[in-house]
């Protein structure tokens, strides 16, 4: 094999340094010996040509990592990387150990004390990306944050260990996508608390900002909510007990999500609807929460400029209170297919062993409500209960004030023309998206851990992951793969 395919050394702005002649060579050699193996080899692949190239290389690769990560520590200025002053007192030659994607490298650092902050500092450590409490190299950082935010840490660590090689213990694991989540948090309220302060107009999404000059547009917004089982420690393993005592453990709480899209950015594929550019909030912190959340992301997708606001969801009182706090200038839709179920209520009553006839007596009302004389079917609803008695009269009333109750939000009529989204099925299927990670069989979370991995889904489905992450590249955009 010719030596030419080998790196000897790393170019460095400040010069250059180079791997040692013996790891090279040894290197080469491995190399060369695993690779005729598996070239003679009857029975071997590609697959095992890559599996060799990367285990064989791994080893020069943390020398060099670890050789350019002691050259920038050792250019670090001694400065406060918090408040920029000069540090004092300063010392050398900390050491400190790091897991990286190509092994465990060590560094040494040094250390000062800022007389302004009033606390040691370790410059390189920022400069490295490299947490005060964690042990872990920015690149795995994100592999814990991105794999425990798709799956269970058992299986996030099989699968790490497999892809990357990188060896993570559950613990370990656990512990640094929890770190990461918390980063992930308050990175999220930086960015909201600007858009409040009027500093944010530039973080509107880079997509939708090079529409210029800005045309009229149409800015939708769907809420949603869904349920997530969480371990209350203080009732944890005396569930019979509690029932005993006519106690009803609460394990099931409330997630709440919004989303909001510009209707130009919804566009058919064959029959299906795709939506280009959208902006997603899911919290456990409440509708408070999500009413902060959700309003400065739907700033972010042009709130500010919109002609037209439409907002969609069910018939749940909290998404109207949000709607009309935050967005009271907003066209306000009830999802007809909820619209829908009522009806399908009555016509069980009336029916309710007779499912033909149900669908017969439904299908005049269902017509008359996805083109808009939702008011009419209320008043059908009106005749039908001066023929009844008893508790078909008492089921069908329940669900006429229902209608009637968001007689107003039954506007249907012209949807298809406009090309408006009728319902609220794009929020609807996001919440399902995150309840397949949530909802893992024998899962129980807390308030704090099932916050950290929402607002880091959060990040990956916004395409704002490089904002946690300076490493990958600003243009990656996992929602456009």
């Amino acid at each position: 094999m010719s030596t030419s395919c080998c790196v000897s050394s790393v170019p460095h702005p400040h010069g250059s340094f180079e791997v040692l002649p013996k790891a090279i060579n040894a290197w080469q050699e491995r190399l060369q010996a695993g690779l005729s193996r598996v070239i003679n080899a009857s029975d071997q692949t590609m697959g095992h040509l890559e599996e060799e190239i990367l285990q064989k290389t791994q080893e020069l690769e943390r020398a060099v990592l670890e050789e350019a990560s002691q050259k920038k520590a050792d250019l670090t200025p001694p400065v406060c990387p918090v408040c920029k002053n000069k540090l004092g007192r300063l010392t050398q030659g900390y050491e400190r150990s790091y897991q990286t994607r190509f092994g465990e490298v060590t560094i040494r650092r040094a250390r000062g004390w800022c007389c302004k902050c009033k606390c040691w500092r370790f410059p390189a450590d920022y400069a490295l990306g490299l947490s005060e409490a964690g042990s872990c190299s920015p690149a795995v950082q994100e592999m814990a944050a991105l794999a425990v935010s798709k799956l269970p840490v058992a299986e996030a660590s099989a699968v790490i260990e497999r892809l990357t090689g990188v060896k993570l213990s559950r613990a370990t694991l656990d512990r640094e996508a929890r770190r990461q989540g918390k980063k992930a948090e308050n990175k999220r309220q930086e960015l909201d608390e600007q858009m409040r302060q009027g500093s944010g107009s530039d973080q509107q999404v880079a997509e939708l900002r090079l529409n210029q000059p800005m045309e009229p547009f149409t800015l939708v917004i769907e809420l949603d909510a869904w349920n997530i089982r969480e371990r209350n420690e203080e009732q944890w393993g005396q569930t019979e007990e509690l029932r005993k005592q006519g106690q009803e453990p609460q394990w099931w709480h409330w997630v709440y999500g919004g989303t909001c899209f510009r209707l130009s950015q919804r566009v058919k594929k064959g029959e299906r609807s795709l939506i280009l550019s959208r902006g997603t909030v899911m919290t456990r912190g409440g509708t408070d929460a999500l009413k902060q959340q959700l309003w400065a992301e739907a700033m972010r997708h042009g709130l500010g400029q919109a002609t037209d606001v439409l907002a969609i969801g069910d018939g749940a009182v909290w998404i109207w209170n949000i709607v009309g706090d935050r967005f009271s200038q907003a066209r306000q839709r009830l999802d007809p297919w909820h619209a829908m179920q009522h009806l399908w209520t009555v016509a069980h009553a009336l029916h309710p062993e007779d499912e033909a006839a149900a669908a017969a007596w439904i299908k005049p009302l269902k017509e008359k409500l996805l083109v808009g004389d939702g008011v009419e079917v209320i008043e059908d609803l009106d005749c039908l209960l001066t023929k009844l008695r008893g508790k078909r009269r008492k089921a069908v009333q329940a669900e006429r004030n229902y209608l009637d109750n968001h007689r107003d939000r039954l506007n249907y009529q012209g949807t298809k023309e406009k090309g408006e989204t009728l319902g609220s099925g794009a929020m609807e299927s996001t919440c399902k998206q995150y309840e397949g990670r949530f909802h893992c069989p024998g899962q129980f979370w807390t308030k704090q851990g099932d916050e950290a991995l929402m607002c880091l889904e959060t990040f990956w489905r916004n395409g704002r992951w490089s904002q946690l992450f300076p490493h990958v590249p600003e243009d990656f955009d996992p929602s456009k793969n």
